[in-house]
């Protein structure tokens, strides 16, 4: 039987070649840390949510040749992880997060995005 870790390694190389993506190199695990962070500081269900528009963010950066796959993926993982802490806090002081001034899309990308 698979261990977790090799089932994911094994999962995610097949979603990368069925989106011709072989190239591209994905920290698992610093994606399920972002997954993590969003699902305890906002809510459970913020995890997929959180994951799934910080991927888009990424290749909306890196398809547009903005910045590299990697460099996409690090910033949009550290915007969203910003946010979901900065949520948190805000929640517990009884405050909403304000939005950010032309979207946090520019933040993943050197040269700003069409959120700009």
């Amino acid at each position: 039987m698979k261990s977790q870790d090799e089932t994911l390694e094994e999962w995610c190389r097949l979603l990368l070649r069925a989106f011709e993506l072989e190239d591209v190199d994905v920290d698992i695990n610093e994606v399920l840390s972002l997954a993590g962070v969003a699902a305890h500081s906002v809510v459970r269900p913020a995890a997929p949510l959180t994951t799934f528009i910080a991927g888009f963010a990424a290749g909306l950066a890196s398809g547009s040749d903005r910045a590299t796959d990697s460099t996409s993926m690090k910033a949009a993982m550290d915007v969203a992880r910003t946010l979901s802490q900065a949520y948190a806090a805000d929640e517990s002081l009884g405050t909403a997060v304000p939005p950010a001034a032309g979207g946090t899309a520019g933040v993943a990308a050197p040269s700003g995005t069409p959120g700009e």
